[in-house]
């Protein structure tokens, strides 16, 4: 299990804020209580792209010293984006992997797409051929 924080750099007040997300809410709520972010701060997958916090840099800084791993937010874009289909973020390069053949796959279906295709049941509705991509785990 891991805690991971992004290279985001975005302006907030006279801050600058990043992504803090973890395999589990339980881990990710012990390394902000850790370096000292209340619970409040928390982004819930209900109101946000996944369970997240967002943190300054002098936070970034000493969750790195207690462990975090340092992602790209590229990285962690892609590994919402995993958390949100498998309920896994599955490890950094593997996830930017998976998002790349998941948009390639989507834009070489034959057909005419009508609603979004995010999990295996929605792939399940489209043509035959869906079934390999499903079968090895693509979707």
């Amino acid at each position: 299990m891991a805690v991971y924080v992004d290279d985001m750099k975005a302006p907030f007040g006279n801050m600058i804020m990043c992504h803090m997300l973890a395999d589990t809410d339980e881990e990710l709520h012990r390394m902000a209580e850790a370096i000292g972010v209340a619970r409040r701060h928390w982004q819930s997958p209900e109101k946000t792209s996944g369970s997240h916090y967002d943190i300054c840099l002098a936070k970034k800084a000493l969750a790195l010293r207690l462990g975090a791993i340092p992602i790209t937010l590229r990285q962690a874009a892609a590994m919402n984006a995993h958390r949100r289909v498998h309920g896994s973020l599955g490890d950094p390069d593997g996830a930017v992997l998976w998002l790349k053949a998941r948009a390639r796959i989507k834009q070489n279906f034959d057909f005419q797409v009508t609603v979004p295709i995010t999990t295996a049941a929605d792939l399940a509705r489209a043509p035959a051929a869906s079934s390999r991509l499903v079968q090895q785990g693509l979707f």
